[in-house]
């Protein structure tokens, strides 16, 4: 009987409407949250009733308040530098971290450049009529609110917010602590947006890890939840949430060099796809060489890599192939490892059936390209490779919302369901179907 009135008390709370919950029961930073849930359901219904003129005015908005207030962002960032720096942040991640004028200027381009694209809500994704005469369309929604945690990246912030809220939902941002003072600089510019609906977009503000499965319970107020950043933090996101996940899980991305590849073309793209910024993570991590091309492709592309600074890791294959003894052997956990810096595995494969296999056991399905001048070969490796983005002849280095045209993006997934890949508006919309009758009912 005790439990089962426990149940019934349980039920009858999360049936009570959001704004009417009793938050005595809770400590003081876990009822912050929950209030600010609250508001952030609250503005989600006010967005989503708003007209798309006035979800482009608040982006505006927040473009220009990005440029005044830059010299407090730069302040802010400075502090999470200098805090990274002293605890030994390693530099790929302090890159991360960094915002200088340049990304400054670009992050107020990637809000304008959103505030063009068409607008997803209300689109008519398909519609057809019945031989009854109802009339059934299906159209875009906003989701509602979305919870974004993530670690070292402070430009999230603002392309969550932005994407967001062209789309009609609020949003509940949870960054890392090492971008804590650059968070909070973006949010208060933000926020001196008067277009903008209190609670459209909330900041919490405390780095406590063990707050984060609270949030991830608020499963009445929010409806997905999306993770960026480490494995580990992905990880306790999937298990302890009882909310939706969308989730790039990490990103093992790859270059395979086929035989009939153009080398030269070859080599710019493999020193695109690791050098040119390692710490992310559409940036490679293996490179897979064809066996036939193995003889003189293997020597040249190392010692381009080695005199970038970039640390090879490679089978018995490639460290026969090398002289001296600058590489060192790769173990199994290598073809799986996202290493975000100066460090590469390569392995030697025969031939396009070596590469499919090798990716079908250790791909994290991100990124995958192939380089090669034989047509043939490249379609089947792009309809074989089962990863969100496929490639030919091109770095992986593209996969990204701002390259593909989505002016931003929240995430790029590694799931199948509902988004795969960069995602941009589309992607943070629903649908519902709405059915126009004249009286009918159904017999």
């Amino acid at each position: 009987m005790e439990r089962t009135e426990n149940a019934t008390s349980t039920n009858d709370l999360l049936k009570a409407p959001p704004n009417t919950r009793e938050f005595t029961d809770l400590a003081g930073p876990e009822q912050k949250i929950r209030a600010q849930c609250v508001e952030a359901r609250e503005a989600a219904r006010l967005l989503a009733t708003l007209p798309p003129t006035r979800l482009d005015e608040m982006l505006d908005e927040i473009a220009t308040q990005l440029e005044k207030n830059a010299e407090e962002i730069f302040v802010a960032n400075a502090k999470d530098i200098a805090a990274a720096e002293e605890t030994g942040l390693n530099k790929a991640l302090i890159d991360r971290l960094r915002i200088t004028e340049k990304s400054l200027t670009a992050m107020v381009a990637g809000v304008r450049h959103v505030r063009t694209l068409p607008q997803s809500l209300g689109q008519k994704m398909s519609e057809w009529e019945r031989p009854n005469g109802i009339k059934i369309s299906k159209v875009r929604v906003p989701i509602g609110v979305i919870g974004i945690i993530f670690e070292s990246r402070p430009n999230v912030t603002i392309d969550a917010a932005v994407l967001c809220l062209k789309t009609g939902n609020a949003t509940v941002l949870r960054g890392g602590k090492e971008a804590i003072h650059s968070n909070r600089a973006l949010i208060a510019a933000l926020q001196k947006c008067a277009s903008l609906p209190k609670g459209a977009v909330q900041l919490i503000d405390n780095t406590d890890r063990a707050l984060v499965p609270f949030l991830c319970r608020q499963s009445d107020l929010i409806d997905l939840i999306i993770p960026r950043g480490g494995h580990s933090l992905i990880e306790a996101v999937v298990s302890e949430s009882r909310i939706p996940v969308i989730k790039h899980a990490h990103g093992v991305c790859s270059v395979f060099v086929h035989e009939k590849a153009d080398l030269a073309m070859a080599e710019k793209v493999v020193l695109n796809a690791k050098v040119q910024r390692p710490g992310v993570c559409n940036a490679i991590e293996t490179l897979l060489i064809d066996s036939a091309i193995a003889d003189t492709f293997v020597p040249s592309i190392t010692a381009v890599l080695t005199k970038a600074g970039v640390v090879i890791r490679g089978d018995e294959t490639v460290r026969k192939l090398v002289q001296g003894d600058t590489i060192r052997g790769a173990t199994e956990a290598d073809w799986t490892t996202e290493y975000l810096d100066l460090i590469l595995a390569v392995r030697v494969v025969d031939g396009l059936d070596g590469a499919l296999e090798h990716l079908a056991k250790y791909s994290s399905h991100h990124s995958d390209a192939i380089i090669t001048e034989d047509t043939s070969v490249a379609e089947r490796y792009l309809n074989e490779v089962d990863s969100a983005t496929v490639y030919w002849n091109a770095s992986t280095r593209f996969t990204d919302g701002w390259e593909f045209g989505f002016g931003a993006e929240i995430g790029i997934s590694t799931d199948k369901f509902h988004a795969r890949g960069p995602m941009g508006l589309d992607e943070l919309t629903s649908y519902k179907y709405v059915i126009r009758g004249t009286g009918q009912v159904r017999g």
